[in-house]
């Protein structure tokens, strides 16, 4: 068998947004690992709603957890109607008959990809966060953290799929679930939080690099992702958590603050499934034959 000669083998080149996300991504692995170690409030911390509702204990803590689950189930619901068997028999006009499924993929696969990470996350979430408020304590807030991990890894990724590149964003992925779920074990065993806070809120800081930046030539104009409206709604959320007390007095013990704050944060997940809609529609607007499948 002939191998071709190592001159001939040419490896894509990486564009100067992969070097930025890399060395941003290496920065923030370096400041997880050097930053002195501090602990955060108890994870048993007591919460400023802790009614029962029958013999569901905590109920308005763990109730406001279904948004979660809505916008995570209809999310995957989406993208398995991008994904749809019958939608490969339908050729898109103009493109010698290419399958939109197979035209989705080779464009935006990463994407989607992303996405259903993402949403998944979002159920994740929903399940963690039940788990932990039915009853607080170490193990279960870890749990409660690894559903968020999934579902930061989700939005990371595909921010930086619409932002960056296709292969970048699946990376982008990849590399914030394997950090968030080590800071979750870190946490866990020494209960030093700082790797925690690092995946938050320095997620939350290439999220808002990322929202800075006009979106990739490879894929421009395929997803409509609003980022900054996901930033708006996590930044609500957490002075919601910070005020949970504050919240639950203001409201003459109607709600409290943590009980928003999942309320507020679930609708990060909106802007995500407002792009899937309009990665179907400007597909589908070319392809009368996929539309009338998927009416």
């Amino acid at each position: 068998m002939h191998l071709p000669a190592l001159s001939t083998l040419s490896l894509p080149v990486s564009t100067r947004r992969e070097h930025v996300m890399l060395s941003a991504f290496a920065l923030l692995a370096l400041f997880a690992a050097a930053c002195p170690a501090f602990t955060g409030p108890e994870a048993v911390s007591v919460f400023a709603d802790d009614r029962g509702w029958h013999s569901l204990p905590n109920a308005m803590d763990v109730l406001s957890n279904l948004p979660f689950l809505v916008i995570g189930v209809l999310g995957l619901h989406r993208l398995r109607r991008l994904d749809r068997p019958e939608l490969a028999a339908a050729p898109i006009v103009g493109l010698a008959d290419e399958p939109v499924s197979v035209a989705l993929n080779q464009r935006l696969g990463n994407s989607l990809d992303c996405a259903w990470l993402f949403f998944a996350g979002l159920i994740a979430c929903a399940a963690g966060s039940v788990f932990y408020h039915l009853q607080p304590d170490l193990l279960r807030l870890a749990a409660d953290r690894a559903g968020m991990a999934i579902a930061f890894a989700g939005l990371i990724g595909f921010a930086a799929c619409d932002r960056v590149s296709q292969r970048a964003g699946w990376a982008a992925a990849w590399l914030t679930l394997a950090g968030g779920l080590l800071a979750v074990a870190v946490w866990f065993e020494t209960g030093n939080v700082a790797p925690w806070a690092t995946v938050q809120f320095g997620g939350m800081a290439l999220v808002l690099l990322l929202a800075l930046t006009k979106p990739s030539p490879e894929g421009a104009g395929a997803v409509d992702l609003k980022l900054g409206w996901v930033i708006f709604f996590y930044a609500l959320a957490k002075l919601f958590e910070l005020s949970d007390h504050a919240v639950y007095e203001a409201t003459h013990h109607i709600v409290s603050g943590h009980s928003v704050k999942h309320l507020t944060a679930a609708l990060a997940g909106l802007p995500v499934l407002q792009a899937l809609q309009t990665v179907g529609w400007q597909t589908l607007r070319h392809n009368p034959v996929a539309a009338a499948i998927t009416a």
